[in-house]
């Protein structure tokens, strides 16, 4: 059978609004295969933050810092986590505005173990509490990765005021716009009694109810953006707000004169690794059913992360006469990346192509532009995950062609046509391109507010001398290492 996706879904961000069918349908129901599918996706995720994210980047870090990124990252995750189950869950993936949603369900109010969420297939959902959980792990590990950017001198006061501020105020709305639209079974039963409307006053009525279940839908979504597992929503969000937190923070004290080489490799190489395998949960997963769909989407994660590794690594080894572990993992990173809002979209050809381009852009960026322009992101956020969120969240919007092997547009307006839609080149790249500008413009900015506020409530950085001691006895009175 074909395969197809929703013309303008991502992420398994089918969110919601999706739990009630009409009375002239049948409910949807429940599958026990695609739960247990998910189920396992969102454990899958979990691992790539703790503690596959937070392994790759403590070992980045010199030895003195290590329990500080640590820490960052599972905090991170604890406090995120709290914060999703009282609105953040709510405010995302309800109804509301075209940016943001509204209070029906915080504190989770009526999702119970019997409420159900949608899938991309009309008439079969999957138990809400496991897409609340499931979407819940990426909303934990969008702020993680911006740790990264200013690792090694920011308070960890000031981390723990920054992230909920940052997930509440940057996080929810992007997720909101780019994920959130009524679902194929509300379309399907509005598109159904439209056709079934007997006279001009009925048709009229049901046009009129078409119209509103499109309508309940994001900005972003709306003007026609494709996002399979969160290019927009996670890593353009995180990577902008990297950049200006490494900006505004300043330099590491010591940064272009003391040397501030990674101090274990080895746990970066593990963090990495299980970054790679979460990352299926997060690609895979983000199908919300076990299907043909979670295959494509799990073979490309397969194949363009590993010719993001290869592309980084052999340019890398042209270039600096060397192929080095580091390069290979970034690279890798830099593959997942780019191939996550692509993922359901572009077949395994494109996939490769993707990853092959984005090793070699990743690493220009994280090379040449950084050391032209001079700024201390420390574990390349901008670099990896900002330029490759950018060249993935394009690059969909090309290898979605059926010509080049893409599952093409779905349009689930279409039931006679088997919900096929039409791809217009120059119209999904112009989509695309929306998405990107609208994500940069307001984690951009609202994050350089955020800053600027944490910076006056409790200050951002450490004194040099605490600094220049290390975060991990400043911060928290241990040490990662004791011998």
């Amino acid at each position: 059978m074909t395969f197809k996706r929703p013309y303008s879904a991502g992420l398994a961000a089918l969110a919601v609004g999706l739990f009630a069918a009409t009375a002239a349908y049948a409910e949807p129901t429940i599958n026990k295969g695609d739960n247990a599918w998910m189920l396992t996706s969102t454990v899958l995720v979990l691992l790539m933050t703790i503690p596959g994210l937070a392994l790759f980047y403590g070992g980045l870090v010199r030895s003195k810092n290590m329990l500080s990124v640590l820490m960052q990252v599972f905090y991170t995750v604890c406090i995120v986590t709290i914060i999703w189950a009282l609105y953040g869950y709510s405010l995302a993936f309800t109804g509301g505005s075209d940016f943001i949603g509204g209070f029906s369900k915080a504190f989770l109010m009526g999702v119970t173990a019997d409420s159900k969420a949608a899938t991309f297939s009309v008439d079969a959902n999957i138990s809400e509490l496991v897409y609340v959980c499931f979407q819940m792990t990426f909303a934990a590990i969008t702020p993680a990765l911006i740790v990264g950017a200013f690792a090694e001198r920011m308070k960890f006061s000031a981390v723990a005021l920054f992230i909920p501020l940052w997930v509440t105020l940057i996080y929810f709305p992007i997720a909101h716009m780019v994920w959130y639209w009524a679902g194929p079974d509300a379309i399907s039963d509005a598109v159904k009694a439209l056709a079934a409307a007997g006279d001009a006053a009925a048709k009229t009525a049901a046009q009129a109810k078409l119209d509103e279940v499109n309508a309940d839908a994001g900005w972003i979504f709306k003007k026609g953006a494709i996002d399979f597992a969160g290019g927009t929503v996670v890593h353009i969000n995180s990577g902008i707000a990297g950049l200006v937190g490494a900006l505004l923070v300043g330099k590491r004290t010591g940064y272009g004169k003391d040397l501030m080489a990674p101090h274990s490799l080895t746990m970066s190489m593990i963090g990495a690794s299980l970054l790679w395998v979460g990352w299926f949960g997060f690609n895979a997963g983000s199908n919300l059913e076990a299907s043909g769909g979670a295959a494509l989407a799990m073979t490309n994660s397969f194949v363009a992360t590993a010719a993001a590794a290869m592309s980084w690594m052999f340019a890398e080894w042209i270039i600096k006469g060397h192929p080095s572990v580091l390069g290979a993992l970034s690279g890798a990173v830099a593959g997942l990346v780019a191939v996550t809002p692509a993922a359901g979209y572009a077949g395994p050809m494109g996939a490769i192509v993707l990853g092959l381009v984005v090793g070699v852009v990743c690493l220009f960026f994280c090379t040449v532009v950084k050391n032209a322009l001079g700024y201390d992101d420390a574990l390349d956020v901008f670099g990896v995950h900002c330029i490759g969120g950018i060249i993935g969240a394009l690059g969909t919007g090309i290898l979605v062609n059926p010509a080049l092997g893409g599952v093409g547009i779905t349009d689930y307006t279409n039931i006679t046509g088997n919900n096929a839609g039409t791809y217009d080149f120059v119209a999904q790249m112009i989509s695309q391109g929306k998405a990107v500008g609208a994500t940069l413009l307001w984690s951009g900015i609202g994050s350089a507010i955020l800053y600027k506020f944490v910076d006056v409530i409790v200050g951002l950085r450490p004194s040099v001398e605490a600094e220049r001691e290390g975060l991990d006895i400043t911060d928290h009175g241990e040490r990662a290492y004791n011998y």
